[in-house]
């Protein structure tokens, strides 16, 4: 059982920290930046001449040869806070039993990854990009810290460094027999002159990695099992008051508040704050805050979302996707409309995708404290951080950067939500009112539901030509929604070998609140298209994944995982009556197939998903068994987004309040099995979060074509729509 008690901490800064612990430390900061040791005093007092440190760094070892990584990116249960600092290991050469593993600072300009975009460097846990982007980061960070051990080493006694070698945790010098540990050698240590940059024919031959590609259990497995793990929601800091806010049923609509007096009167309550969207009241306690909540009279204005209902805005979408007017072009290839006028056959359907909340467990939550003369301010927060690493609060408050301090948690799940800082920045706000009290805000389910920020609502509109010996010629893509790359990502079919293609994003925007949700506009898109080929395999009597295999002709990696799905699958099986089972293809960073078996209740409407089967290439894998986690959460998200989740509007305001109207999966309607092989590669690292989930809905889907020969074109296939597809 997981002690529900919370923890009570003091605020202690990073030098704080060094300073009171024991021993000395080694760092060694980023790639291109030279190290530098810090002095520390050891158990015994005596303080250590050494030089100071003036950057943060990746790396800390000390004299009983325990070693600190630092993990930049955020932990919300994908397993960065052992895949990451594992790379580091594996190039140091590091006693993984020796290693412990802590958040760095948030602070880009050493800890970030380039990986993004040229010239810039994040701290951005999102879009499966973080193993991708900080793999030669962290690999090249490590060598660097091993070469300082080795020059350490080769200076204490006096031998080239070239006759020198690593084992875990080890100096070796074999011609004298020598060896001496990476924490006898901090009383050595000796900093050279320059760093070799390392580049990746100057890293480990991937046939001689001990740790990479090893079965290694995760590093905060344990405390989150055992309750003493610490998230945001955990937290308690001395003379903590907590915040709550009203916002709108109508996204963005501005409150008027004609009872303050009476709130203020209420026990507890110390101040109420206005936003322009939202009342906010601080109490002593949380439980005094959602009483005044409740007390609270707001008369509220219109917003853009008013007289917006979810469900009636297709008709309106399907004109705008036949209206002659080109929308924003995504992707074009060759010459669609000639590929249409010398078609031997069209065909043509339209997709749908209601809104969907990402529904992440642990509920919006953030503390903030703001100094007394308003010029610094400390953060704990479970974030996705961003392209402000300091989450926007410099700004808000009108202080440097380095004036804020960051602690970042483990995070209760984030699929996307956790990357926008709207929460941190409101209570930022409420800290600042309250300065120097810390303040800690909360967000309840409703809050969260109701003023959510969702995966946006689309219409699709796919048009595929033939030519006489049904091969495809052509296929045009129109993506109908609010958002941009939110509703327009995943919409380019690289891997298929289709001559004329042509992607557009026709925009349409109502108010209300949008984010990324894992996977951003995969789901939707993958979906279209893995379905719409599907209708042209079915109607032109060819196997599904035949097609794809004709399809990937140029795309061997991708018909690699094609062709073992097919396998691991045993596709051509007969397979029980009443069931049958589908494929989809998708690349989101790793290249994915999956096939689903399913059956169908015809009297309830209800889809059962029996077994899953995925075959991956993510490159060089850091952790499969992670990996295979990963796979199996994303297909178990997917398969509860593509059969249940969905929030509906009407005039303007969310219906949905809570679980018990906005439906998940329970644990009786996972499938049976999940079965993930991963294909051997030697290609560079790809993410793997983000990849099952987009194909389950063109695997059931599929499946369900081939079960019924009817198409489910609107997402989710709720039992009543999947009863009126079979009535129809």
């Amino acid at each position: 059982m997981k002690n529900t008690s919370t923890k009570t901490i003091s605020p202690m800064g990073r030098r704080q920290f060094l300073k009171s612990s024991g021993g000395v430390a080694l760092f060694i900061t980023a790639s291109g930046l030279l190290p530098n040791i810090l002095s520390c005093t050891d158990s015994k007092g005596v303080e250590r001449q050494l030089t100071k440190h003036d950057v943060t760094a990746w790396v800390r070892i000390t004299e009983d040869g325990q070693i600190t990584i630092y993990n930049p990116a955020a932990e919300m249960g994908q397993g960065s806070m052992t895949s990451l600092p594992l790379v580091f290991a594996e190039e140091m050469d590091a006693d993984w039993s020796k290693v412990h593993v802590e958040f760095s600072p948030q602070e880009a300009d050493i800890y970030g990854s380039p990986g993004w975009q040229p010239g810039t460097k994040l701290m951005f846990t999102v879009g499966s990009r973080t193993t991708n982007s900080y793999y030669s980061v962290m690999r090249k960070a490590g060598a660097q810290a091993r070469y300082v051990l080795l020059h350490s080493a080769a200076a204490h006694w006096q031998v080239p460094l070239t006759e020198l070698s690593t084992g875990p945790s080890e100096v070796i010098h074999e011609k004298s027999d020598k060896k001496i540990g990476y924490g006898a050698l901090v009383a050595y240590l000796a900093m050279p002159e320059t760093l070799p940059d390392f580049s990746e024919t100057g890293l480990k031959d991937p046939k001689d990695f001990r740790l990479i590609g090893s079965q290694i259990p995760r590093t905060e497995i344990p405390e989150k099992v055992d309750g003493s793990a610490l998230f945001a929601m955990d937290l308690r800091l001395p003379d903590m008051v907590f915040g709550v806010l009203e916002r709108g049923a109508l996204h963005g609509a501005t409150p008027t508040l004609t009872n303050e007096e009476d709130i203020l009167a209420m026990e507890g309550v110390l101040k109420v704050v206005s936003f322009d969207y939202a009342i906010g009241v601080v109490a002593n306690t949380l439980e005094a805050a959602l009483s005044a909540k409740k007390a609270l009279a707001i008369q509220w204005g219109d917003a853009q979302a008013k007289g917006f209902n979810s469900q009636e805005i297709y008709p309106t979408y399907a004109k705008m996707a036949s209206a002659p007017e080109k929308g924003k072009t995504v992707n074009e290839l060759g010459d669609v409309d000639r590929a249409w006028r010398t078609a031997a056959k069209t065909y043509e359907a339209d997709f749908k995708n209601d809104y969907v909340y990402h529904a992440q467990m642990e509920p919006l939550n953030a503390i903030v404290q703001v100094a007394q003369d308003g010029q610094s301010a400390e953060v704990w927060v479970g974030s996705q951080q961003g392209p402000d690493t300091k989450l926007g609060i410099p700004g808000l408050l009108g202080i440097p950067h380095e004036a804020v301090n960051v602690h970042l948690q483990y995070l209760g799940g984030g699929f996307g939500r956790r990357s926008m800082n709207d929460f941190v920045l409101e209570c930022g706000s409420l800290a600042q009112a309250m300065s120097p009290q810390p303040v800690k805000l909360v967000w309840t389910r409703e809050d969260d539901v109701t003023y959510g920020c969702f995966r946006p609502l689309t219409l699709q509109r796919l048009k595929v030509s033939t030519d006489a010996q049904g091969t495809l010629t052509g296929f045009s893509h129109c993506v109908v929604g609010d958002g941009g790359n939110l509703v327009a990502s995943g919409a380019r079919n690289d891997h298929y070998a289709i001559p004329n293609q042509w992607v557009e994003w026709r925009e349409a925007s109502h108010g209300v609140r949008l984010k990324h949700w894992r996977s951003v506009g995969h789901g939707p898109n993958k979906f279209a298209i893995e379905a719409m080929l599907d209708e042209v395999a079915h109607d032109q009597g060819v196997d599904p994944i035949a097609l794809r295999r004709k399809l990937m002709v140029n795309a061997t990696r991708a018909l690699a995982t094609l062709e073992k799905v097919a396998e691991i699958s045993d596709w051509n099986a007969p397979l029980p009556e009443g069931r049958a089972k589908g494929v989809a293809f998708v690349e989101h960073g790793s290249l994915g197939t999956g096939v689903c078996e399913i059956s169908v209740d015809r009297t309830s409407g209800t889809i059962k998903v029996h077994r899953f089967w995925i075959a991956l290439d993510a490159g060089v894998v850091i952790q499969p068994d992670n990996v295979k986690a990963q796979m199996e959460g994303g297909v178990i998200m997917g398969i509860s987004s593509v059969l249940k989740e969905q929030i509906t509007v009407v005039d303007g305001q969310v219906q949905q309040r809570n679980y018990n109207d906005y439906q998940l999966l329970r644990m009786q309607e996972v499938p049976d099995s999940i079965e993930t092989v991963i294909l051997p590669s030697a290609e560079h690292p790809e993410g793997v979060g983000e990849t099952a989930t987009p194909m389950v809905a063109g695997a059931i889907t599929n499946a369900f074509l081939r079960l019924t020969g009817k198409r489910l074109r609107h997402l989710p296939f709720t039992p009543e729509r999947v009863l009126a597809v079979l009535n129809s």
